[in-house]
């Protein structure tokens, strides 16, 4: 069985991500050490990251320690670059807007190119752990599918809809170089950034040099 338990598919496709989440993510989270969040400005987290190319041992400590970073700092999804290791793989534990509960990992993300009539917005308000205390408005699609690997190095693909979609794209976004402000206004990025320098942080982050 694959470490992450997820190899159910939906339709031979999507893998089921809802199932046993409190008995998966808690049984990642108690193998881990939770470790500090890099913060912006972080050069690790404004380039892409190098592919998963090897899927053994290291790499499931490596995601047990970040699902124990995550519910350290209260996330719902957290990348890898988040916690300086330039490995493009993302965890999350992110409810949708039904309250439905998906708990998973995705090494190599890549975000499927939307139909026309799939691309509708929601202006919803989103944070980033690497921006603590910091929030804006951003516009992204109510519908995302990734695809990408498991940690044994099987195809997966995961889809979402509202929080959870938002959650996928803002993950994959990170494990590329970008943050949700890189794509907002320079007047709104302004904004995030005085709020972040105002703010204090709820939990332990990487001071930046």
């Amino acid at each position: 069985m694959s470490q992450q338990g997820t190899k159910q598919r939906v339709d031979d496709e999507f893998i089921v991500d809802t199932e046993d989440c409190e008995e998966r993510e808690r049984a990642f989270r108690e193998r881990g050490t939770a470790r500090p969040i890099t913060v912006y400005g972080n050069p690790v987290l404004h380039k892409e990251c190098r592919d998963v190319t090897v899927f053994d041992g290291e790499l499931a400590r490596l995601v047990d320690d970040m699902f124990a970073s995550q519910r350290a700092a209260e996330g719902v999804g957290l990348a890898a670059n988040q916690i300086g290791v330039d490995l493009k793989v993302f965890v999350y534990d992110c409810m949708d807007d039904e309250g439905v509960r998906h708990v998973g990992v995705v090494c190599n993300p890549v975000l499927e190119e939307l139909p026309a009539d799939r691309r509708v917005l929601d202006d919803s308000n989103e944070g980033c752990l690497s921006v603590p205390t910091a929030y804006a408005e951003l516009a992204r699609p109510d519908y995302a599918v990734v695809r990408g690997q498991d940690l044994d190095g099987e195809p997966i693909a995961v889809r979402g809809t509202g929080y959870f979609a938002r959650c996928l794209q803002h993950e994959t976004d990170h494990l590329y170089g970008y943050l949700y402000i890189d794509r907002l206004s320079k007047r709104d990025r302004k904004d995030v950034l005085k709020q972040m320098a105002e703010g204090t942080a709820r939990y332990e982050t990487v001071p930046n040099e």
